[in-house]
């Protein structure tokens, strides 16, 4: 069965299946080659084909396949970990591994109740996050996501600790009001009284928010949130299940905007996606205080967590990131992309807004810009989900993703490895689907 994916396109003839890939592209069973505009799934971000990542896997299963973490230690574990603590913010040094952005998000739901427990505050339980944000799909994690189609098959078990609060999106740098004024600032800082300060465990958020369309915070917003958790002694978690590991052009996304939160979640690209890892990193303070609780232990674990051969895989690819400046590589060419993708907002009136930053982005659709005319609700069920957009992006050869959380959208996010060249030719192939959208909507007319 596949996941996330309409019955109806699943039972369809041209289901495309890709076989390999090289670099930023990957190759169909017919021989057609895609662009990788997407990273898999925000997660290839050292592209495909790398030999020294499955020589890294193939060395650490002749040694030690595997061996659980707990109550034991294994090398590679160790390793991954004091490396990923080297890169993340100042006092985060302690890492817990679990196979999934999912479980690294139930792992931060469940540290900071330990945590609170061990603080003497059993009371804190209840979590802050953001409107239309993706945080997982395990019960504990979609209980936090904000997604209404994800959400509401599974309403009845999410238990009802999650209060959701405006996002970002909208607002800019250049509003003239001081970030601590802003509504998206103000919403949670209420939110957190009208719960009962003492009730409130953890504020969650993304640094750039994937859900509703790579939402950029505008200048002092984690500041802001970082004043407020201190002010409510509140835990501050950053979820960076995307934005880690280079998407942003720096190790962590939290770096980028200046901030140190309590906790930080990761998956994805920490071992490029060539083997499932995820995990959260953690303020030692933070930890030592659960230690030296009554319970003496975070009470949480999974038998895969830390994997030798997903830690050894990791170490490789931090490596690669460390040695080849990949996290460089984005700031080099991260203007390049989104004055592309700007410039084609100025040449196709189909497109409402581009945003995002590094190498992750969306592009809002909408029927005529110029007059100001959204989608209608036939248009936006034709294009989304899996329709006409869908084939659009198929027939110019670009793996990029049809959004249809809160709007039409584009997300793109290729490989931290591309170059100019490669994304020179992602912006021609998402103008040749624009090109389409405008054709199609002026044939509706």
């Amino acid at each position: 069965m596949p996941h996330f994916t309409r019955g109806d396109a699943w039972r369809k003839h041209d289901v495309v299946v890709i076989e390999r890939g090289e670099g930023c592209y990957v190759t169909d069973t017919e021989g057609n080659e895609y662009l990788d505009g997407l990273s898999g799934l925000f997660c290839t971000n050292i592209g495909h084909g790398r030999s020294d990542l499955t020589a890294a896997a193939a060395k650490q299963m002749d040694k030690l396949a595997f061996f659980p973490n707990w109550s034991f230690a294994h090398p590679s574990a160790a390793e991954a970990a004091s490396m990923i603590a080297s890169f993340a913010p100042e006092g985060l040094d302690r890492v817990f591994f679990v196979n999934s952005g999912s479980e690294a998000v139930e792992s931060a739901l469940k540290f900071a109740r330990c945590y609170h427990l061990a603080n003497g505050e059993p009371n804190r339980h209840k979590v802050i996050a953001r409107r239309w944000a993706y945080h997982g799909t395990t019960l504990g994690a979609l209980a936090v996501t904000a997604i209404p189609s994800f959400r509401d098959p599974y309403d009845p078990l999410l238990g009802g600790f999650v209060r959701h609060v405006e996002n970002t999106l909208g607002y800019s740098d250049d509003q003239g009001v001081p970030a601590r004024e802003l509504p998206c600032v103000t919403a949670i800082e209420q939110a957190i009284l009208e719960e009962g300060p003492e009730t409130v465990a953890m504020v969650i958020a993304e640094p750039v928010q994937n859900g509703r369309g790579a939402l950029v915070p505008p200048a002092g917003y984690w500041q802001e949130l970082r004043r407020i958790c201190d002010t409510h002694g509140v835990l501050l978690c950053a979820d960076e299940v995307i934005n880690s590991f280079g998407r942003l052009g720096h190790w962590f996304g939290s770096i980028r905007f200046g901030v140190v939160p309590d906790m930080i979640t990761f998956a994805k690209g920490v071992t490029s996606a060539y083997v499932p890892l995820g995990g959260l990193v953690l303020r030692g303070s933070l930890v030592e205080k659960v230690w030296d609780s009554p319970s003496a232990m975070f009470a949480h674990g999974a038998t895969f967590g830390g994997h030798p051969v997903a830690t050894a895989v990791a170490i490789a690819n931090m490596s690669v990131m460390r040695d080849e400046a990949i996290p460089a590589n984005v700031l080099a060419h991260e203007n390049r992309l989104k004055s592309g993708l700007g410039a084609l907002m100025k040449t196709h009136n189909c497109v409402k807004d581009v945003r995002g930053t590094g190498y992750f982005y969306s592009v809002e659709l909408m029927r005529d810009r110029r007059n100001s005319v959204d989608l209608t609700e036939t248009e936006f069920a034709q294009l989304l989900p899996g329709g006409t957009l869908e084939r659009f992006v198929r027939e110019a050869r670009v793996l990029v993703r049809p959004d249809s959380r809160g709007a039409a959208m584009l997300a793109i996010a290729p490989p931290l490895v591309a170059d100019a060249t490669v994304i020179d030719d992602l912006l021609r192939r998402v103008d040749q689907v624009l090109d389409r959208i405008s054709g199609w909507l002026k044939a509706s007319t």
